[in-house]
């Protein structure tokens, strides 16, 4: 895996975290127990910090940056879809983030929440727990929770990690 100090800034990766070796992190980064990064991925912890809890997967192709005022915090049990841009928000327990979401600046999604695909919240946008983001911009909607099925699919990419961890090897 690509994992770089930054000058004094190195990032802390727990020892049951998987990290593709096509993934990159850099800096102050913080990734916790049983969450996958997945390839292409990539956590730039240069010009702010970025914190991933545990259990919680980055999936192929997902920026995560921060700024200087605002960082990146991504809490337990998410799932963060593929070609997803993060950047100095956070993202609370249990929420899914769907494939090519973007969300900005001091945005906020709430516990199980969900930001469907392709979706942009936007600076300072606030997705409250159990709620559901979708379209350009996002607009707000009520529905179902769906913490089951955000909580079954955090589980599945636990296993996919270990299974990759475990079995994964190059043959070229």
């Amino acid at each position: 895996m690509a994992v770089y100090a930054l000058g004094d800034e190195v990032p802390t990766l727990h020892p049951d975290a998987f990290v593709h070796p096509e993934a990159t992190v850099i800096g102050r980064v913080r990734i916790g127990a049983g969450s996958t990064v997945w390839p292409s991925a990539v956590l730039r912890g240069d010009y702010g910090r970025i914190e991933i809890g545990e259990r919680t997967s980055i999936q192929d192709g997902t920026v995560v940056h921060a700024t200087a005022e605002h960082p990146t915090v991504v809490g337990d049990g998410c799932v963060i879809g593929h070609l997803v841009h993060l950047e100095g928000c956070a993202i609370a327990d249990g929420a899914l983030v769907g494939s090519g979401s973007i969300v900005l600046h001091r945005a906020t999604v709430g516990a199980g929440a969900v930001v469907g695909a392709a979706a942009l919240v936007g600076n300072d946008m606030e997705v409250p727990a159990g709620m559901r983001a979708y379209g350009v911009p996002a607009k707000l909607r009520e529905g179902a929770p769906m913490t089951d099925f955000i909580a079954a699919s955090a589980d599945r990419y636990v296993e996919m990690g270990q299974l990759h961890a475990a079995g994964l090897r190059r043959i070229d």
